[in-house]
């Protein structure tokens, strides 16, 4: 008897992607450089801090402390938004890559199942990219504590919003490295796809201020904004205000929306 054809199961989709990720030499050493460079980053920020730290009064301490200034030095808005975008980039490449080789056409041959595979593939970025971020949220913030904390400013842990600032900076890898799937997977082109992804993330959010409410709801709409309300503690309620859960929102909306089009785009396009 013949034997019957077999198809790989989800697991084996799984192993299959993480193999192909970790089988390109430029991966390990391309999230090594973003978390340094990042962590350093924030690490630079706070020694300019320590280093030119002039005041004598202990209540100066204090009032940095409650103004949530080690908040914004244990991981400041430039450093997130070079994150974002390395991550963005590193979640592109991995479809874009495939496309510009034409791996993903015996890739499909190989797996009929196109979703399935998709989805693994989306998973594997999500879990590297997650590690990553918390590497990256977290270190930043113990290193920067850390320096802080010679001058009497620095929080720690269980300092309240700590955790949110940390999760914060984490999370928002992973939702902008799937923004940078989704992309791929409609452009296919590398630099169209960074060029995109740039604008979006980096350039779209100035352009819509508060002052405005339909204005506000689109600049609060925005991965980096919704990030920059969650690391704001204490928050400063501004012409429209806004909640943190509106906030997290944003990310399990940006995620789920950009993990569906990585998803479905290939299926339906690609037939």
């Amino acid at each position: 008897m013949d034997p019957r054809p077999t198809h790989p199961r989800f697991t084996d989709l799984l192993a299959a992607e993480w193999l192909k990720l970790w089988s390109l030499r430029s991966t390990p050493w391309t999230l090594g450089l973003v978390l340094a460079g990042v962590v350093a980053f924030n690490a630079a920020m706070a020694w300019d801090t320590y280093r030119y730290w002039t005041y004598d009064d202990p209540g100066e301490a204090e009032r940095y402390i409650s103004d949530g200034i080690p908040f914004h030095e244990a991981f400041n808005a430039n450093a997130a938004l070079c994150f974002m975008l390395a991550v963005a980039a590193v979640g592109a490449v991995t479809v874009v890559g495939e496309y510009g080789t034409g791996l993903i056409r015996t890739t499909f041959v190989a797996v009929p199942a196109r979703r399935s595979l998709l989805g693994a593939k989306v998973l594997v970025v999500s879990a590297v990219t997650t590690v990553l971020g918390g590497c990256a949220a977290l270190g930043s913030f113990l290193l920067t504590q850390a320096i802080l904390s010679g001058r009497g400013v620095g929080v720690s842990l269980g300092h309240p919003g700590a955790w949110r600032v940390v999760l914060a900076s984490a999370l928002i890898a992973p939702v902008c490295a799937l923004f940078g799937m989704a992309v791929g997977v409609i452009l296919r082109h590398t630099a169209t796809t960074l060029a995109l992804t740039f604008g979006v993330l980096v350039v779209l959010p100035p352009a819509f201020s508060e002052e405005r409410h339909w204005s506000a709801v689109v600049n609060h709409a925005q991965p980096f904004m919704a990030w920059n309300r969650l690391t704001d503690v204490p928050y400063e309620p501004a012409a429209h205000p806004w909640s943190t859960a509106g906030a997290w929102s944003v990310y399990a909306v940006w995620a789920l929306v950009a993990a569906a089009v990585t998803v479905l785009v290939p299926h339906r396009r690609d037939r």
